[in-house]
C-alpha cells in the first residue's frame, strides 16, 4: 500500500513538471524559472512519496472494512433479492431487494426465521458439503402467489473469522411474470383450438346427417342448414377477432397522431346498434355534445364503441336502458383526457370476475356467451387497442348494481402552426 502511495506522489509530480513545461512551450518561454519549477516539483513528488512511505500504514481491518463497504454498495444496485448467509445459515448481509421481499430478515439471525423453505435450506447444507452451486424453487403466497429461481453457490472468505471457511449467497430470481405469461400461451392455444373444434364438430356431424339419414329429409335439411350457418359465422367471428387482435397488438407501440371526433363516432354506432336494442327491448341513449377529438385510428375506435354497446346491450338487457356518453375530463395540471362512458342497468358482474374481463376468452357466463354470439375476445380487444391510443380502460359493476365501462383518452392538442381539423366522425 505505501509504495502505491509512493508511486501515485511521484507520477502526480511527474504530471505537475509536464504541465509546467507545456504552459512554458506555449508561451515561448522556457527558460530557466521554468525548468526550476519543474524541477523543483520532481523534488517535492520526491519528498511526499517518502513521506507516504514511512507515515501511511493500512492495517488488514481498515482493508476488511473497505472490503465490507465496496460489498454494501453493490449489493444495494442489485435489483434482485440476494443473501448472504454463513455456514450455520445464519444471515450475514441483506440488499434492499431481499428485505422488501422478506421483511422479517434480520442480521444475526437464522434465514429458517424468515425464509420457510426447506428445499432452499437443505440446498445450503448441500452446497457446502459439496461446493458445487445449485438451483431449487422458491415460492410464497402471501400476499400475491409469486416464483423464484433460487440460485445457491459457496462464497470463499479467506481473510474472514471463520478461518477461510465459505458462506453462502442466495440469488432469487423471480419467474412469476413469466409463468404467467406462458399460463396465459397455453391457455390461449387450448381456449382457440376449443373454440373451433366446437362449431367444426357440429359442421361435420351434420353433413354427416345430411348425406345419410336426412337425405331426404326436407325439414330436416332446412334445420340443419341454418344451424350450420350459425356455426360458421360464429367460426368467422372468431377467426376476425384473432386476426384483428394480433394487427392491434403488432402497432400497438405505434400511436396514432391524427385526431379523431369520438363524439361523432359515438353517434354513429349509437345509430347503428338501435335495430339491436330495439329488438332486445333497450333503451338506447347518447349523451355527447360538441366535438371531442383525440389522436386516433377511427376504424380501431369504431370497434371500442361497438364492442362497449353490443355487450351492454346483450348482457344488461335486464335493466333496458344503455347509456353512451363523450365528455371531457380536464384533470389540471395534467392534459385533459376524453372519457367514453357505456353504462347498463344490467345484473352486473361479481368482484372476483373484474380484474381477468379483459383477459383472451374469459366469460363470466361461458354459456351465455355462447348463445349470445360472444367470441370471448371483445373486451381483449377492447383493452388493446385502448392501450395504443395511450389511454386507460376501467371497469366498474357490482351484483344488481349494473356496470360501467370507461375508458380514458389523452386530447389531441394541435402543435402550433399547425392546422387543427379534425377527421369527419
Amino acid at each position: 500500500m505505501a509504495r502505491g502511495a509512493r508511486r501515485s506522489a511521484w507520477t502526480a509530480a511527474a504530471c505537475a513538471s509536464v504541465t509546467f513545461g507545456l504552459v512554458a512551450w506555449v508561451r515561448g518561454a522556457l527558460d530557466a524559472p521554468w525548468i526550476a519549477a519543474s524541477v523543483a516539483a520532481l523534488v517535492v513528488g520526491g519528498l511526499v512519496g517518502s513521506l507516504f512511505r514511512t507515515r501511511i500504514q493500512v492495517t488488514p481491518e481498515a482493508a476488511a472494512r473497505t472490503r465490507h463497504s465496496v460489498a454494501e454498495a453493490l449489493l444495494a444496485n442489485i435489483p434482485d433479492p440476494v443473501i448472504l448467509v454463513d455456514r450455520r445459515a445464519v444471515v450475514i448481509e441483506v440488499n434492499p431487494a431481499a428485505r422488501a421481499l422478506l421483511p422479517a430478515l434480520k442480521l444475526r439471525h437464522p434465514l429458517s426465521f424468515a425464509l420457510r423453505a426447506p428445499d432452499v435450506l437443505d440446498g445450503i447444507e448441500e452446497v457446502l458439503r459439496t461446493g458445487a452451486p445449485l438451483k431449487t424453487l422458491y415460492t410464497t403466497r402471501v400476499p400475491t402467489e409469486r416464483a423464484f429461481e433460487v440460485q445457491i453457490g459457496a462464497l470463499p472468505m479467506p481473510d474472514g473469522p471463520a478461518g477461510g471457511q465459505p458462506n453462502v449467497v442466495l440469488f432469487l430470481r423471480d419467474l412469476t411474470s413469466a409463468r404467467r405469461l406462458e399460463a396465459m400461451r397455453v391457455d390461449f392455444v387450448a381456449n382457440a383450438s376449443h373454440e373451433l373444434r366446437t362449431p367444426l364438430a357440429s359442421l361435420l356431424g351434420f353433413i354427416e346427417t345430411l348425406q345419410g339419414p336426412a337425405r331426404n329429409d326436407a325439414p330436416a335439411r332446412e334445420r340443419f342448414l341454418a344451424i350450420m350457418k350459425t356455426q360458421a359465422h360464429r367460426m368467422t367471428r372468431l377467426i376476425d377477432d384473432l386476426l384483428s387482435l394480433s394487427r392491434i397488438e403488432l402497432r400497438e407501440h405505434v400511436a396514432p397522431t391524427k385526431p379523431v371526433d369520438l363524439a361523432g363516432i359515438a353517434r354513429q354506432m349509437v345509430n347503428t346498434q338501435e335495430p339491436l336494442a330495439r329488438e332486445r327491448g333497450v333503451e338506447l341513449t347518447l349523451e355527447a355534445e360538441g366535438v371531442h377529438r383525440l389522436p386516433g385510428e377511427r376504424d380501431e375506435l369504431l370497434r371500442v364503441v361497438e364492442n362497449l354497446v353490443e355487450n351492454a346491450v346483450k348482457y344488461g338487457a335486464s335493466g333496458g336502458r344503455v347509456v353512451v356518453s363523450v365528455e371531457r375530463d380536464e384533470m389540471p395540471p395534467r392534459r385533459a383526457r376524453i372519457v367514453l362512458s357505456v353504462r347498463d342497468e344490467g345484473p352486473g358482474i361479481a368482484p372476483e370476475h373484474i380484474p381477468r374481463l379483459t383477459e383472451r376468452f374469459y366469460r363470466v357466463d361461458v354459456a351465455s356467451s355462447r348463445d349470445q354470439g360472444g367470441t370471448g375476445l371483445g373486451l381483449a380487444i377492447v383493452k388493446h387497442i385502448v392501450n395504443r391510443h395511450r389511454g386507460r380502460l376501467v371497469i366498474e359493476s357490482a351484483p344488481g348494481a349494473g356496470t360501467t365501462v370507461r375508458a380514458f383518452f389523452p386530447e389531441f392538442v394541435a402543435e402550433a402552426g399547425t392546422a387543427s381539423g379534425s377527421e369527419a366522425g
